[in-house]
């Protein structure tokens, strides 16, 4: 059954009381970075943290009464669950939510504060799957799937209809993309209204099951990867989703894990706004231009959640303050003498770096009697290391970056 733009304004009217009308302002500093007119759709600040409420509540409110008294079960690994057990725990329905051993600490947390019974299942979202639909039969549950229903799908595109009223003569957008719901529905209204949008899906390229499936033509299962982008990191996208996809969707580009991670780091430090690795994938297509012809056109970039684990958070501060070359590690060969630690800080200190880390090490030097010297320091970029390191030399110092 595919969805119409019907199904979509049906869903927008009867979720619009229990969603939030998230804003979607314009990024002066994406913008600039992009080279395009940037705007971000900032579905990150619903109430569980991501976008999946739309969907969630709409196939909640679809469902019979009697069909929701058997209590629901889904399958998610994260944002999904805490969207059908915030709404499940309004509207006083029982739910069982299966998420992967490996899901964030967080995700947990909220679904089980929503009142939900987690069950921890499986590596990935499909073996937590396989489990959710086990206990459908045995416990005589009704499955509420994260992606693969019209309703949930219809829930979805409610997204398209705000960017449409939000963005006047809007020319793309950008929609992440794991088992297709949100740019299947996105799609479906955009389409219908404004036929000339560019529709973009944007997936990790370690299981960019969409644009498998559209390349070989049919529906493909792929090798189970671990991704910062945990929210769409799906083997296997959805019959219905793909039939969507199929029909509306103009392009599938993939971003990389390290990219991810820089636009993570970027939201954070220039957007003030706190984004999971699945929200932070359409920012990363396009600091990394991606999509060609997006130049000086009016884009958005759907940021579709937010429920990102803190210490993922500090791990990817660390490594974006490394690959902008704030943060480096550098060796420096010494004499084994007092004082020469000393001196090698004072040159540190006089080109104002900040020394996060010191080891000191015999046992590792080239030359007996010499000593290794392995400094981490915090610094403002490539050309200041450049300056520390050429100054460190003038001195006779033998020095390398790792």
């Amino acid at each position: 059954m595919m969805v119409t733009l019907d199904d979509v304004k049906a869903a927008r009217l009867r979720i619009a009381e229990e969603v939030y009308l998230t804003p979607c302002a314009r990024s002066v500093t994406l913008s600039r970075l992009c080279g395009s007119e940037a705007f971000l759709k900032l579905e990150n600040l619903q109430m569980t943290g991501a976008y999946k409420e739309r969907g969630a509540l709409n196939k909640l409110l679809t469902m019979p009464v009697a069909e929701r008294s058997k209590g629901l079960v889904a399958a998610s690994a994260g944002n999904h669950a805490q969207a059908v057990a915030y709404h499940a725990g309004r509207l006083e329905v029982a739910a069982t939510i299966v998420m992967p051993e490996a899901t964030p600490l967080l995700k947990v947390v909220n679904t089980r504060s929503h009142g939900a019974r987690v069950v921890l299942y499986g590596s990935n979202y499909e073996e937590a799957h396989e489990e959710a639909r086990r206990l459908e039969a045995t416990e005589g549950l009704v499955f509420v799937h994260p992606f693969d229903d019209p309703a949930v799908i219809a829930g979805q595109g409610t997204v398209a209809l705000e960017i449409l009223e939000q963005v006047p003569d809007l020319e793309a957008v950008l929609v992440p993309v794991g088992g297709g719901g949100l740019v299947s529905g996105m799609a479906t209204a955009l389409k219908a209204v404004a036929p000339k949008v560019n529709v973009i899906g944007v997936e990790t390229e370690l299981l960019p099951s969409m644009l498998a499936a559209l390349d070989e033509g049919r529906l493909v299962t792929l090798e189970p990867a671990t991704s910062l982008a945990d929210g769409i990191a799906v083997k296997r996208a959805g019959e219905l989703t793909f039939a969507h996809v199929r029909k509306y969707v103009d392009q599938i580009v993939t971003v990389s894990e390290e990219e991810i991670a820089s636009a993570i780091l970027y939201l954070l430090e220039k957007e003030k706004t706190v984004v999971e690795g699945a929200g932070a994938v359409t920012v990363a297509a396009l600091l990394n231009r991606k999509v060609r012809g997006l130049e000086g056109r009016r884009v958005v970039a759907v940021v579709s959640g937010g429920n990102i684990d803190v210490n993922v958070v500090a791990r990817v501060i660390e490594r974006g303050l490394v690959r902008d070359g704030r943060l480096v590690r550098v060796v420096v060969a010494l004499q084994d003498r007092p004082g020469q630690l000393a001196k090698v800080s004072s040159v540190v200190a006089s080109h104002q770096a900040n020394v996060i880390e010191v080891h000191h090490s015999r046992a590792f030097s080239n030359r007996f009697g010499d000593t290794t010297l392995q400094l981490t320091l915090e610094t403002r970029g490539p050309a200041h290391v450049d300056e520390i390191l050429r100054a460190l030399r003038e001195r006779g110092y033998q020095v390398e970056r790792l």
